[in-house]
């Protein structure tokens, strides 16, 4: 949510993003963003006003990535990640995805994510994050 409401690491992950536009995410990322929204609007962080905004910063963002779908190598890949690593499952679907786009050639493929747990499984599997 970083690029849509404006936190700490915003310019950073700007950064990242102009420096390589392209986002390719793990198909249910959407249905985690519009949570993020939904319950910084709940927690009133975000008027109905702002949320209307985010949502619509969002909605670009949605519309320009691409989605590595449901699948079951994404599945088993996600299987061995929860036992490889302190991961939720959610985040081992999102890890999972990366490894699929990079076609298990990590070192191929940027990951970014702020979630420490994450980005360190990340790391693990031979992903680079970039500075």
């Amino acid at each position: 949510m970083t690029l849509v409401v404006i936190e700490p690491a915003t310019a950073a992950m700007e950064n990242l993003l102009a420096a390589d536009p392209e986002i390719v995410t793990w198909w249910g990322t959407r249905v985690e963003c519009v949570s993020a929204l939904a319950r910084l609007e709940r927690e009133g962080q975000l008027t109905p006003r702002g949320a209307a905004e985010a949502g619509r910063v969002f909605a670009e963002f949605r519309d320009a990535w691409r989605d590595v779908l449901p699948s079951d190598m994404v599945r088993e890949t996600a299987e061995r990640i929860v036992r490889t690593h302190p991961l939720r499952a959610a985040d081992a679907f999102q890890l999972a995805a990366a490894l699929v786009a990079s076609e298990h050639r990590p070192a191929n493929l940027a990951f970014v994510s702020l979630d420490k747990r994450l980005s360190e499984a990340a790391r693990r599997e031979g992903f680079v994050r970039p500075q």
